[in-house]
């Protein structure tokens, strides 16, 4: 069988373990792979290479994709879809393989439709694809940002100062909350709930004359934050900063991680999630699987169909969204954090 490969949106660690595994079992089933650079720009443009398992030798630790990729959805681009399909028929491929977050998934879905036969596999920093549990680069993600967090903690304490962190997360909060739960962050403000600046300078104010002498919030880029009207402007790590340092009268501290939450080696969570998916590409090709997206569930990978990705994004559940108001500083103040949708 031949298979087309690619990596599409956002880059993440644990996408070339997955590439290393589609071509380790496909080689050993007998089946060419075919790489498209670029996500589906590539597949538009023709640009691909052949993949080998020589080719992807050493690239499981590494971070990023040797495919590259691009943010870029074929239906967006007047005749993209059928350039597409007429790069599927050139060459002569049985099935695509993709790795995306819910854009790049998204638009395979609708190639779906048309015909062309996709199984997909989530990845995502963000862990917001609908149908799956877990997305690969979470993982990674997580343990970078919380890393961060541990260690603004102790600047925060060696200068009593109260520290903003800013994490990814545009539509939802996943990356907020569990990386700030795992690293003890007092407050977590994110795009499912709305947090008030009022009340979480109360909130600060009180634990500081109770003894506390620094605090750390930790903001999804896309929070949604009441009461901001005065403050806004910039990123929402920087509402949040300008916010409480007007409403406390405290020394206040900002850092933003950005983009390197999405870099570096990928932990062995996510080799080991990218790995399972991977295989179970090759064998869902092989069952002719056609608009299947791979999922994890519990500790199973299961196959679900791609339109699941269609709704839009997962976001957090309530379980942990009560976790992390629980263990924040907001639970002396209550309409802090969740006080009503955004």
């Amino acid at each position: 069988m031949r298979i087309g490969l690619l990596t599409g949106g956002g880059d993440c660690p644990g996408l070339n373990a997955a590439i290393r595994a589609v071509v380790r079992v496909a080689q050993d089933s007998g089946d060419q792979v075919l790489g498209f650079r670029h996500g589906w720009r590539g597949v538009v443009e023709g640009e691909s290479t052949p993949l080998t398992t020589q080719q992807t030798k050493g690239i499981l630790q590494s971070g990023g994709t040797i495919l590259r990729t691009a943010r870029y959805h074929p239906y967006e681009h007047e005749g993209a879809t059928e350039a597409v399909r007429a790069t599927f028929e050139r060459e002569r491929l049985d099935c695509f393989v993709v790795l995306g977050g819910d854009g790049t998934l998204g638009a395979a879905a609708l190639l779906a439709e048309t015909g062309v036969r996709i199984v997909g596999i989530p990845k995502t920093i963000d862990n917001d694809v609908l149908g799956t549990e877990r997305c690969i680069g979470f993982a990674t993600a997580v343990a970078t940002a919380a890393e961060a967090v541990d260690r603004v903690h102790t600047t925060g304490e060696s200068h009593d100062r109260l520290m903003v962190v800013e994490v990814m997360g545009r539509s939802t909060g996943w990356l907020a909350v569990f990386s700030g739960i795992a690293a003890g962050a007092d407050a977590i403000c994110i795009p499912e709930q709305t947090t008030s600046l009022d009340s979480l300078s109360a909130a600060f104010r009180s634990r500081h004359e109770a003894g506390s002498t620094s605090s750390v919030v930790v903001v999804a880029e896309g929070a949604a934050i009441a009461g901001a009207e005065d403050d806004a402007g910039g990123t929402k790590g920087a509402i949040v900063a300008r916010g409480l340092e007007r409403r406390t009268g405290f020394e206040v501290r900002l850092t933003i991680l950005g983009h390197v939450q999405r870099g570096g080696e990928p932990t062995a969570l996510d080799r080991l999630l990218a790995t399972a998916f991977g295989v179970a590409a090759i064998d869902a090709v092989h069952d002719g699987c056609t608009a299947t997206l791979l999922a994890a569930i519990g500790e199973e990978t299961v196959r679900v169909p791609l339109g699941k990705v269609r709704p839009g994004r997962r976001p957090v559940p309530p379980s942990m969204l009560a976790l992390a108001k629980r263990m924040s500083v907001p639970r002396e103040v209550p309409q802090a954090l969740g006080c009503r949708a955004p």
